[in-house]
């Protein structure tokens, strides 16, 4: 499939970032892109659904929109890389909500990476985001073609007669979307049409999955003077504090999705993600509440330092501390007093000054792409994983599957590896043949960059020297596999400490251990009882 698809170089407008793709030669690039609405002029029947297509939340039965008279549906076109796409699902669930009755929300994902295209690895998505509707995995870009998409994300609107309504380019557009849905069940009833008001019975893939003590954990730090290791225990909304024989020593959050400060027992996570330490204090990267807080290890609070809890506007400039909107912070680097944040929303690198908790963009235009250059003139794609030798920022640019450095005293921004947004693969050697797939976390240990190549399901080696780069753990294949080489499922992060890398291996719901022969084993978690 991936053969027919044809990128070029399009004008975006400005606003919200999209994905922009062409299938079958009708190009473009992901650029800027205002959020755009394109009503119906004329009324134009919805396509149905092709057959033989791969559903998950249906049980494996393929849903017909025929089937789907009387209610309103909502399509929404995603991958599920895109943070932008991820932005889209807490608007999802609460028009799922308001209207449980009138809508039928159905995710057609149409793949950007090639791991992206396979039906498990969607699945996972779905547990890890946490979505209750029916998804088709759209591999060949069947539907996209049909319904004319060209962005990540769209979503499609179509009526109870099984006419598209209108059409949503990029995220934000909750509010028009539920007057459009609310105006037409309103103009249904008035005119005496039959609505359907069954609530459509989803089959989800969480019942069919077990439960364990970890639940896709997404970073992991380990303490360099005490025997401490740090897991963003992300699907749990917690962090998890153990021995680094995997005994646990203390849990920060409740285990309930939500911003509260507070006592651990009190405090509250939504999806967290990176860590940084500095003695007893650790900094955590609160995800999907769009926060930065500040744990103290030694009195067992939470403290919210940055944030206001509300997604920033695309052309945020920052602010002082709780005033300060971000957008999904994916991961944090301590240097000094400053803390570094890859602020994988707005596709930069921002800086927090601890000292006056200044927090402000510090590299990228906001612009998605692979530019090299000044701070401010560089552009940058989903910055997921960042780390430092106290001189340099290295940083794993998910989107363009690349690893970029920022030489803090020059001020500039190069490349080190990786090509593009769509320049994409598994390849060792230098600069020109590499290739990673959207990479989530880089660490820096003694003079190398250690990558969790995160859609390859492996660990390499990235010197940012000779700019080459090298497979270290992994066969490329998912899989849960112990011993020389080991195998992962979609890693995000990892740590080194004392001759042993310490690896949050997501999807499989692990931490892993490796010494620097490649010898890999899986940590037990000893203490931490499984969760629902």
């Amino acid at each position: 499939m991936h053969n027919k698809l044809s990128l070029l170089i399009l004008p975006i407008l400005f606003g919200v970032s999209l994905y922009i793709l062409s299938v079958q030669g009708l190009g473009s690039i992901p650029g800027q892109g205002e959020n755009t609405t394109h009503a119906s002029q004329t009324k134009m029947k919805a396509s149905e659904f092709p057959e033989n297509m791969e559903w998950l939340n249906t049980g494996g039965k393929p849903v017909r929109l025929a089937d789907l008279r009387g209610k309103m549906v909502l399509l929404d076109f995603w991958t599920y890389c895109c943070i932008n796409c991820m932005h889209v699902i807490p608007e999802l669930k609460k028009l799922e909500a308001r209207y449980p009755n009138n809508l039928v929300v159905i995710g057609v994902h149409s793949a950007k990476f090639l791991n992206e295209q396979v039906t498990e690895n969607i699945r996972q998505a779905i547990l890890r985001y946490e979505l209750e509707h029916p998804v088709v995995n759209d591999d060949e870009f069947r539907i996209w073609s049909a319904y004319g998409v060209h962005a990540w994300p769209t979503l499609v609107l179509v009526d109870p007669e099984g006419y598209i309504i209108a059409e949503y380019s990029g995220e934000g557009n909750y509010e028009e979307i539920d007057r459009q849905i609310e105006g037409y069940i309103k103009w249904w009833r008035q005119q005496g049409k039959k609505l359907d008001e069954t609530p459509f019975a989803a089959v989800l893939e969480k019942l069919r999955s077990g439960s364990g003590p970890l639940s896709f954990p997404g970073k992991i730090l380990a303490d360099p003077d005490k025997d401490r290791l740090f897991i963003a225990d992300s699907g749990h909304n917690r962090i998890v504090i153990t021995r680094r024989n995997g005994q646990v020593l203390d849990i920060a959050g409740s285990g309930e999705a939500g911003a509260k400060d507070g006592t651990f027992e009190e405090a509250s996570f939504f999806h967290p993600q990176g860590m940084a330490l500095d003695g007893d204090v650790l900094y955590v990267a609160d995800t999907e509440n769009h926060l930065i807080r500040r744990l103290d290890l030694i009195s067992r609070t939470v403290t919210t330092i940055a944030g206001t809890g509300q997604q920033t506007g695309f052309l945020s400039a920052g602010g002082l501390g709780r005033g300060a909107a971000l957008s999904s912070p994916w991961d944090l680097a301590l240097v000094g007093n400053n803390l570094y944040i890859a602020m994988a929303g707005t596709h930069q690198i921002w800086v927090m000054d601890l000292t006056n908790t200044l927090v402000e963009p510090y590299a990228g235009t906001r612009r998605e792409g692979i530019r090299d250059g000044t701070l401010d003139g560089s552009d940058w794609a989903q910055p997921s994983g960042i780390s430092s030798d106290g001189k340099k920022l290295y940083v794993a640019d998910s989107e363009t599957s690349s690893v970029r450095e920022i030489d803090m005293d020059a001020k500039l921004v190069r490349t080190v590896v990786g090509r593009g947004l769509f320049i994409f693969g598994d390849s060792d050697g230098g600069s020109n043949e590499a290739r990673l797939q959207h990479p989530l976390g880089v660490l820096y240990h003694n003079g190398l960059l250690y990558v969790a190549d995160t859609y390859n399901h492996k660990i390499k080696i990235v010197n940012p020297v000779e700019n080459t780069a090298k497979t270290f753990l992994g066969s490329g294949r998912p899989g849960h596999k112990d011993g020389g080489g080991g195998e992962f499922y979609e890693p995000g992060g990892l740590d080194f400490v004392d001759g042993k890398f310490y690896i949050a291996d997501t999807n499989n719901n692990a931490v892993r251990v490796a010494d620097t022969a490649g010898n890999v084993t899986t940590l037990e978690i000893k203490g931490l009882k499984p969760q629902l």
